[in-house]
Order: C-alpha cells, then structure tokens, then sequence
C-alpha cells in the first residue's frame, strides 16, 4: 500500500513481490466530515468530481473497490504500507491506519529522507531498487500507533480545527512525522492579519518578487516548503481561487495592486472574495470561520 500511482508502479518493478495498491486520495482537499467509510466514499466521490476529476459514479467505484482490495489484503497475511512525511501522505495514513483491526498483520515504512538525495521529496522519485533498499527500514505497526491515528483522523475530521490544535499538545511521536504535517494543515487556515492560508501567501510573495508562469510558480512554491504535498493540479486550483488578487495578463503571472494590499495586511482575503473551503471536517464559510494566528487557531475576524 502506497500514496499513489507513480510509486505504486514503481514498486510493482521491484522484486520485492505481493500486489501493490495505490491510496489516491488528496485528503487535504474538500470535505473529509466524521461519516462512516461507505458515507465519506460518497462525498469524496462528489468533490472530485465537481472538481472535474471524472463522473462521480465511476469515482466512487474506484474508491469503493480500493477499499474492498484493502480489507482483503488485511484479513491476509502480511501488509506493508509505504509512505513519506508530508501533509498528503500522512493524512492518507491515518485513514488507512483507522481501518487496521490487527496490527501484527501491519508493517510501516515512513521516511523524510534517502541517502545520496539531499533534495529527497517523496517515493515516486525513487528506483525500483532504491524502494528495495527501504525494506529493511519496515517496522511494525503496534496498538499504540493505531490509537494514534484513530486519535489523529478523529480530529482531522471535527467540525472545528481547534480538536486539531489539542491533539498537538499530547504525545504524538509514536508517529514521528505527524505532528509537523498537522501543524501544515492548520497553516491552510486563513491567517488573522490578511485572511491568506499559508499556501495563497507564497503565491503572492512570489509573484511579488517577479511575474511566473504558472510552472516556475509551482516550483518555486514548493521550494518552500518544508514537506512539498500539493499536486500541480491542486496548486493551480488554489491560485485560480484568488480570483482579482492575481491576473495572467500574457503567459505569465502577475499579483494585482489589491493583491499587493491583503499581502501587506492592508486588505482581507475573506472580506474581499469570501470563502467556501473545507479544511478535513471543518467547513470554512464567509462569517463563519476560523483563523491562524501563526501559534493557535481563532474564530475567524480580520486583524
């Protein structure tokens, strides 16, 4: 089991043996509500497709068999999961952890890093052999780690960020990169000076140094972050969402003179263009919403 189909494939190349499935699920994205698994698939299955990702029906199939693979696996032998430290992996964990009835069936690799790849970023980057040096690296799933991530994905999915905030006051090293990921999730709130989540404000402060186009933009957003998660699709959805805080007047980029103000804390984000975005469980509305004030969650206001 694995975050998706680049390292997916890449390890059906391995010889390691045993069947491969891919998770492909962008959790960080759209609602992820407290619903039983048959209800969440559903709403899954409607976001992506109101997001252009296919019909809604044919989604929800693939999500379902996913699923059905998944169980069948653990009610088998032995299960290895394969994944990496940043926001999407680690979401993606908790839910596949959630699901674990019998840990002793369950091993874990879990990096951030691989040697002779100082700029390592994920599994898909990696050959079929350098996946096959990982295998020593597997640990085994214990009942503490499960507890965790059934902890962990309860509060991803409340209805009010804070729960997040308070699990991040307890012990969480029985998943070592979890803690940082879940810090990232609650920078996606909008901040209480601008109203911009931590993503929209690289965009602005890129493209504040100098027009880009919308790849040299990607990349550049992902050079700062610390545990890269976002696809390129879901980045370019993000900067479309920033309506007249950025034009694309030719083939580049280019951040506006009301853009330049939310940067500067002279204008809100939300005050100017709203908001309708789900954060896992929590439904952030225009007038009903929460901020980050770069320590701590806060109901929503502008500074």
């Amino acid at each position: 089991m694995t975050n998706g189909e680049s390292a997916a494939g890449t390890l059906r190349r391995t010889g390691l043996g045993g069947s491969v499935l891919a998770w492909n699920d962008v959790l960080h994205e759209g609602p992820v509500p407290a619903l039983p698994a048959d209800e969440l698939r559903e709403v899954r299955a409607r976001f992506f497709s109101q997001a252009g990702w296919g019909s809604a029906r044919e989604i929800l199939d693939d999500l379902g068999q996913r699923d059905r693979l998944f169980d069948e696996a653990l009610a088998g032998d032995h299960v290895v999961l394969w994944f990496e430290h940043d926001l999407y992996d680690q979401l993606q964990l908790l839910q596949i952890l959630d699901r674990v009835t019998d840990p002793a069936r369950v091993e874990l690799i879990n990096i951030a890093s691989f040697d002779g790849r100082p700029d390592f970023r994920g599994l898909g980057e990696l050959s079929a052999g350098e996946l096959e040096s990982l295998w020593p690296a597997r640990r085994p799933v214990t009942e503490e780690v499960v507890r965790l991530a059934r902890a962990a994905w309860d509060v991803v999915r409340s209805p009010t960020p804070a729960a997040v905030e308070e699990l991040l006051e307890s012990d969480t090293s029985a998943l070592p990169f979890l803690a940082a990921a879940l810090r990232r999730h609650l920078e996606e709130l909008p901040d209480v000076r601008s109203g911009l989540s931590r993503s929209e404000r690289q965009v602005l402060e890129l493209l504040v140094d100098q027009p880009r186009s919308p790849l040299q933009l990607f990349l550049a957003s992902q050079d700062r972050e610390e545990a890269p998660f976002a696809g390129d699709a879901w980045f370019y959805r993000c900067v479309a969402g920033l309506g007249a805080l950025v034009v694309r007047p030719g083939n580049e980029l280019v951040v506006t003179d009301t853009g330049r103000e939310v940067l500067a804390g002279e204008a809100d984000r939300v005050e100017l263009l709203g908001i309708d975005r789900w954060l896992g469980g929590a439904h952030l509305r225009t007038g009903q919403h929460w901020r980050w004030d770069g320590s701590h969650v806060v109901r929503g206001s502008a500074a």
